[in-house]
């Protein structure tokens, strides 16, 4: 998204050297992400959205094919395009559509997708905050309509609110998103929720592990025990992380792992073991790097 972005491709990298450095890249099953189909995308984004994105995307490209060099396109001033980008996000929808996939058939237990951009932040018609289609939303939606699940839960830990992802979804009964998020913070919503079926809990700066783990044991699990979920969506930001400069709460690895665990045990529970979860903030590399291993071991019982 352009140089100092901290929305940047060494992200991926460093999740990448520390899975390899600490082993447990070698006990995992990898597999490549697939395109994703416009049908996919429409589960969740207006058809309007999609030719939009498309069409900036068919911009960037015409003008580095006319001799304009390499280009950035700006669709917020936090959000832009280059010419990798339509690809890029067609592989971050369509590795959790394949995940889910594999996951409903039995091949996997679970699965992390490693992705960017991220996506809570894409509303059905609007791409905002680094985000150009919502992964995790086109993924509850695939759950629910192609594979005919009647209920699935989205649990988002991102530092910010993911206000797309409750756009998209708020109102769905079959659908239940719990989440926390810094607050007062960037996007400014979440609160008050806009459908029953969201569970946001906003959280002041500086908020650290045991008071997030109080709120998952006392907001967040009687909701999902009551609801039942037959599949459950993860929006892994790491960026509530405490070494993260993008925000200012708290959290360390130890309380990932351990709220990861919790929604391992939920979905054992109702769920047979299905969760998908997809890589959404996290922007200090060395914390996002242990986080996500951190993430991986839980989700592995590693």
């Amino acid at each position: 998204m352009g140089r100092g972005h901290p929305e940047c491709p060494e992200r991926l990298d460093a999740i990448e050297d520390r899975l390899r450095a600490s082993g447990v890249g070698d006990l995992v099953e990898r597999r490549e992400a697939p395109l994703a189909s416009p049908s996919d995308l429409e589960l969740a984004h207006d058809r309007r959205h999609v030719a939009a994105m498309r069409g900036f995307a068919d911009e960037v490209a015409e003008h580095i094919e006319f001799g304009g060099g390499e280009a950035l396109l700006q669709i917020d001033p936090d959000t832009a395009m280059n010419q990798h980008t339509w690809n890029a996000v067609l592989r971050g929808a369509g590795a959790v559509v394949a995940a889910t996939d594999a996951v409903i058939a039995g091949e996997l237990e679970n699965a992390f997708c490693a992705v960017r951009p991220p996506g809570h932040h894409a509303c059905r018609n609007r791409a905002m905050g680094f985000c150009i289609f919502n992964n995790v939303a086109v993924a509850a939606r695939y759950a629910l309509e192609r594979h005919g699940l009647k209920r699935v839960a989205i649990v988002d830990f991102d530092v910010h609110h993911g206000n797309g992802t409750e756009d998209i979804l708020a109102g769905d009964e079959r659908v239940l998103m719990v989440g926390i998020f810094q607050s007062p913070f960037y996007p400014g919503s979440g609160y008050p929720p806009l459908g029953d079926n969201m569970v946001n809990v906003p959280v002041p700066a500086f908020t650290k592990g045991p008071a997030i783990r109080d709120i998952v044991e006392k907001q967040w699990l009687p909701r999902l025990e009551e609801f039942k979920p037959e599949m459950i969506f993860i929006s892994a930001g790491f960026d509530a992380h405490r070494e993260d400069d993008l925000g200012q709460l708290g959290l360390v690895e130890a309380d990932y792992a351990w709220i990861t665990q919790q929604i391992k045990d939920v979905a054992r529970r109702h769920a047979k073991g299905r969760i998908v979860s997809s890589l959404e903030g996290g922007y200090n590399l060395d914390a996002l790097g242990r986080s996500v291993e951190t993430h991986l071991r839980a989700l592995a019982d590693l």
